[in-house]
């Protein structure tokens, strides 16, 4: 089980045929030098992020080192695997899953051969832009509901050359229907086919929503995020008997009083 605790500054808080969703090419040089033509490139608020407990307003501290654990726990089960797609759930909501997916992403994007492409998949209620303090112009569920291009979707923050944010924007009632329809299905898989060097990660809905059930078969493997005396023994079973059929390759015990990753 990943430990996540002080370190961590006690975080608070059908269509028969899809048409591919035209993500743009970074014209790459190397990883060490990557220049985006299409993707919208953002400044973000040191000051914010650090209000918010976001890695990337932070120099290099023991809260930033125990999400690189974190990272290289993780990275390491995947690469063994070959997988390149991950989704971080909860087995209900305020555990700090949402958090804990940026920071994961951030850190992966800080290793000098990865990219990461950090996907709001929680339709529902898309948090991601507003720990950032991006306004986006569009968001997931415009491309699956308006067919929106993802190309004027996605966004990176200037001065992390290797992140990229497919936000969320509004919330819609009808989530569960759009993640399960095939338009969701044919992104995911282009998302993870894209580049060899990217991982993908996915913030999805807690598991008490049709939503994240409906998700977490196209992706490769699950990190689970749960909080130090709130979630219950029986919610941390049922979660897991949940995810059965699917990689669970991390347990994050959030707002631990212990604050080693073990």
């Amino acid at each position: 089980m990943e430990s996540i605790g002080r370190a961590f500054g006690q975080q608070q808080h059908q269509d028969s045929a899809v048409a591919s969703p035209q993500i743009p090419k970074a014209d790459l040089v190397s990883l060490e030098n990557i220049q985006y033509t299409q993707t919208r490139t953002v400044t973000l608020s040191r000051e914010l992020l650090r209000r918010q407990r976001v890695i990337a307003g932070y120099s290099p501290c023991a809260f930033v080192d125990a999400y690189k654990i974190l990272r290289t726990r993780v990275l390491h089960k995947m690469r063994e695997q070959g997988w390149n797609t991950l989704a971080i759930t909860s087995p209900g909501p305020g555990c700090g899953k949402s958090l804990t997916a940026i920071n994961l992403a951030l850190s992966i994007a800080l290793e000098a051969h990865q990219t990461a492409l950090l996907a709001d998949a929680n339709l529902r209620d898309p948090t991601i832009h507003r720990y950032l303090g991006i306004d986006p112009v569009a968001g997931l569920s415009d491309h699956l509901m308006d067919n929106v291009p993802i190309s004027k979707i996605l966004i990176n923050p200037k001065g992390i050359g290797r992140f990229v944010i497919l936000p969320g924007k509004r919330p819609v009632f009808n989530s569960s229907e759009l993640v399960a329809s095939p338009k969701m299905a044919q992104l995911v898989k282009e998302l993870k086919q894209r580049y060899s060097s990217r991982f993908v990660i996915f913030d999805l809905p807690h598991l008490g929503t049709a939503d994240a059930l409906s998700f977490t078969p196209y992706v490769d493997a699950v990190v689970l995020v749960v909080e130090e005396g709130k979630t219950t023994q029986d919610e941390l079973s049922q979660a897991i008997a949940a995810l059965q059929d699917t990689a669970l390759v991390g347990l994050v015990l959030n707002k631990a009083e212990n604050g080693s990753v073990e």
